[in-house]
């Protein structure tokens, strides 16, 4: 029983290596077919092999049949010995359980360290729409939405907000897609509390990207056409830029620089930015000192208060020439020769509060 299952271990082997010679490869072959147990002991033999090669234990268990053999070959050959039959059978499955053991066990570190390196990269990134449990409107825009007769305000209070900016006069509205992302209404709010209802008219999710448009006929973010432009380029390293956004239900400015001309994890639609950002800033435009926006605000590192990350406009220009969009995009920088507190008060006018319903 012994050197039955001993060869049949080393023609296993051999066979796995592929070097076995053509004439026993044939004769091999016909055995199988021929002697079912015979064809039963060698595959059994094939698959510990894989699994053991898989644990990296092939040669240490090689070795162990090698010394079992010689002790009873040694044990047969003393007078007055009882020859004992060592099942070798049992002790190769016994083996490979062990070895089919520390291959799962690696798998499941590998796993867990691929999954806590996924975890652990995420919370490095965290997206900036803001949740909210309430909303409290000021009295003053309570009476006047009272008074208004085109009513467009939401009787419930939104489930997340983000910021939006304007990218055509007649109500075409740009943010992350991640702010309205499985939205039932969407609604957008300026400095003043007014409410206006709006709806998706094409994303990108890659890029986290989505342009909206305000429902109501012949609206108007203000007098004038958009007096920014929106950067078909990137911007270099190192330039100034500011952003006006919505973390609080009042719009607030930070200022900073680009740190990195590439986004997480080198993604090349994004800016790494040096510059405040918090819930509720998600769409917030990012503008340099000449007045072009040059992205808009989605995400920040979870452990750090100034690293944020910015999609470029480029991402916006994509998308709408893939559409079926007939945007008119401004064309005119209007803001180029203004001074930075009028270049806010006439961005103020086309930044909103984007106000998203879920059920």
């Amino acid at each position: 029983m012994i050197s039955r299952d001993f060869n049949n271990w080393q023609l296993a082997e051999a066979f796995k290596a592929e070097m076995l010679p053509a004439v026993e490869l044939a004769a091999l072959q016909t055995r199988l077919e021929t002697d079912p147990v015979f064809a039963t002991e060698f595959h059994e033999c094939v698959r510990m092999i894989t699994a053991l090669n898989e644990s990296g234990k092939q040669k240490q268990f090689r070795n162990m049949l090698v010394n079992i053999h010689h002790d009873q070959t040694e044990k047969s050959t003393k007078p007055n010995w009882k020859v004992r039959t060592i099942p070798l059978r049992t002790h190769y499955l016994r083996t490979g359980a062990v070895a089919a053991g520390i291959a799962l066990l690696t798998t499941l570190s590998t796993f867990w360290i691929v999954t806590h390196n996924e975890k652990k990269r995420s919370s490095q990134y965290s997206l900036l729409k803001r949740e909210l449990e309430t909303i409290k409107r000021s009295q003053s825009a309570i009476i006047r939405n009272i008074n208004t007769p085109q009513n467009t305000t939401p009787v419930a209070p939104a489930n997340f907000s983000g910021t939006g900016f304007a990218i055509s006069n007649d109500g075409y509205f740009v943010t992350n897609y991640h702010v309205t992302e499985g939205a039932d209404s969407v609604y957008i709010q300026n400095k003043e509390g007014e409410y206006f209802k709006a709806h998706l008219v094409t994303f990108d999710k890659t890029s986290d990207v989505a342009i909206l448009k305000v429902q109501q006929s012949n609206f108007r973010f203000s007098k004038g056409e958009v007096p920014y432009t929106l950067a078909a380029n990137k911007k270099t390293l190192g330039s100034k830029v500011f952003t006006l956004g919505y973390p609080q239900d009042e719009i607030v400015y930070n200022e900073g620089y680009i740190s990195s001309k590439n986004g997480f994890l080198g993604d090349s639609m994004q800016y790494r930015l040096e510059i405040p950002a918090v819930p509720g800033q998600s769409g917030a435009p990012v503008v340099d000192n000449s007045g072009n926006v040059i992205g808009l605000i989605t995400g920040k590192e979870s452990e750090s208060s100034g690293t944020t990350y910015a999609v470029s406009t480029k991402a916006i220009h994509r998308l709408i020439a893939n559409s079926d969009l007939k945007l008119k995009l401004p064309k005119a920088n209007k803001l180029s020769k203004l001074n930075r507190e009028q270049q806010v008060e006439k961005l103020e006018l086309y930044t909103y509060s984007v106000k998203v319903y879920k059920r």
